[in-house]
């Protein structure tokens, strides 16, 4: 699961680290709130395909007027491993098949495997393996170990004497041996399909509001099985106005109660919990800057990208794409009017990534100097204790010190090599309006030469006008759709209170065990205010 949740982020970089997730998160999530939104654009003229650098006009004008828009979306993620989409091997295919550990192991355990399903199928017909009727398979199957026994030989001289001849069907299968998928791989890659990627699907939904500083989101996944079906969601409100996030808290209650407030009781129920982004340690205006250094870091991104990316496509294509699209989104694809395609390689990919966090950083760095100073080397143990650790400028410059690491951060070849193509499509209707956005690609977990850690990642974005009518969370009471100070726990009045309860000697034993290890952290606590 932790592999397969690393991959969620929206510019998907294949090797992210544990720390670098948090910055693709944050990022993906400002690309989200502010790059979507139904709005007009002119019409290609339909007599004529469009050139590409009409494509790329027309998408690029309808981008930049989204974020100035307030919009409804609703997000779709699907990931597959495309195992649907593989044809039956065929005898030939299964012969050559990496079935050891080691190439030297290959023609032997190709053989006692082999034989061993001769053996069984003779027991279930209730026969001899020596009986009559299995002569020519049992001829087969030694005739293909001489075979392959000398053509591991002539491949394994060949090493030495490039002037010795390999069978290439061999010469392919005796390659890399070590790093080909076997069949236990495939078998995993079909379980993990059958009972994970198939049955979960994860989405979110909300609105965006510029104007009047707000946005919602309603996250959510499900995992619905023949037997099982459970759904987790969690509604999340932000204030950009004020700078404030807020958490449904009734999720955090039970958590909560068990580790560190054995006396919250029911004080959580029907509440947000409210956090602010900033605690007064950033620099006056910095919110402004970091959305401004967002969107150009993302206009110039985008006017360097050739105009050969960029082409229309006629809906019915979309049928084609292969490994092929997830039938429910396909469906909210196929009514559109007209469809931008945007193909980059994934060279093209990784450095439009790059380029586009380089501009970023340079901009707040050089607004901001004294947030990308360096600051001393701590452990893990002297982070937790220290509290200036906890300030906001503090997760700020951790997230800068991030992104630069990310930028200098180099992909191996074999990486480039299994991630070949990213694909980006937008959807317009018939008034040229913008109603959807999708991603498709590949991307590598692991090891990018096992073919059984390719995942598929599609992600549909559908854009709409907000409809007043309809709540922000629908599985949420009507009266506390907006926190305001009745339904909300201020985490900054909430932690003093807390620290209070354990400094009187109260407490769960978890809690007192962090309360007694942690003093710089009760130093923290106690200034809250």
């Amino acid at each position: 699961m932790k592999t397969i949740y690393k991959t969620i982020a929206l510019r998907l970089p294949s090797m992210m680290k544990a720390n670098q997730l948090l910055t693709s998160a944050c990022l993906s999530g400002a690309l989200l709130l502010t790059g979507c939104q139904a709005t007009n654009i002119s019409q290609p003229n339909t007599a004529a395909k469009p050139l590409p650098s009409t494509a790329k006009k027309t998408l690029a004008n309808a981008l930049q007027k989204q974020r100035r828009q307030s919009f409804s979306y609703h997000s779709n993620l699907e990931i597959s491993n495309g195992i649907s989409n593989n044809r039956p091997l065929t005898a030939t295919e299964r012969r050559h098949m990496a079935v050891a550990n080691y190439v030297d192991q290959h023609c032997e355990e190709a053989h006692d495997q082999t034989y061993a399903a001769l053996i069984l199928e003779a027991e279930n017909q209730n026969k001899e393996v020596l009986a009559a009727d299995y002569d020519a398979e049992r001829d087969n199957i030694k005739q293909s170990y001489v075979e392959c026994v000398k053509a591991y030989n002539a491949w394994n001289d060949h090493y030495y004497d490039s002037t010795i001849k390999v069978a290439p069907e061999y010469q392919v299968l005796f390659d890399d041996y070590e790093d080909k998928p076997k069949p236990l791989d495939n078998k995993k890659v079909q379980l993990l399909d059958e009972y994970l990627l198939q049955p979960l699907s994860i989405d979110a939904q909300g609105i965006y509001q510029p104007l009047a500083g707000k946005t919602t989101m309603l996250a959510s996944a499900q995992y619905q099985a023949r037997n099982h079906h459970s759904s987790i969601n969690q509604p999340i409100y932000v204030d950009l106005k004020n700078g404030d996030i807020y958490l449904w808290a009734d999720n955090l209650a039970l958590i909560n109660s068990e580790l560190l407030d054995d006396k919250l009781g029911e004080k959580w129920r029907n509440k947000w919990l409210k956090i602010a982004i900033d605690d007064g340690t950033l620099p006056k205006g910095f919110g402004g800057v970091l959305i401004k250094s967002h969107f150009a870091a993302l206009d110039m991104t985008y006017d360097a990208a050739p105009v050969g990316q960029f082409d229309y496509v006629a809906p019915n294509t979309l049928t084609s794409v292969s490994p092929k699209l997830p039938a429910h989104q396909l469906s909210a694809m196929l009514p559109s009017e007209s469809i931008i395609r945007r193909v980059q390689s994934f060279d093209d990919y990784r450095d439009d990534y790059k380029s586009y966090m380089q501009i970023f950083y340079d901009r707040i760095s050089k607004q901001y100097p004294e947030l990308i100073e360096e600051a001393a080397p701590m452990t893990a143990f002297e982070t937790i204790q220290n509290p200036q650790a906890f300030t906001s400028k503090a997760m700020v410059q951790k997230i800068l010190a991030m992104i630069k690491e990310q930028m200098n951060d180099d992909v191996s070849e074999a990486q480039a090599a299994a991630n070949t193509e990213v694909q980006e499509l937008y959807g317009f209707d018939k008034k040229g309006q913008l109603k959807w956005q999708h991603v498709h690609r590949k991307l590598d977990i692991d090891n990018a030469s096992d073919k059984s850690n390719h995942m598929m990642i599609d992600v549909l974005q559908q854009y709409a006008a907000i409809n007043t009518r309809n709540m922000a969370f629908p599985n949420l009471p009507r009266d506390v759709q907006s926190p305001n100070t009745s339904n909300s726990i201020d985490l900054r009045e909430y932690a003093p209170e807390l620290l209070q309860y354990y400094r009187d000697g109260n407490g769960t034993v978890v809690g007192k065990m962090m309360f007694n290890m942690l003093p710089m952290a009760k130093e923290r606590l106690s200034s809250i205010d």
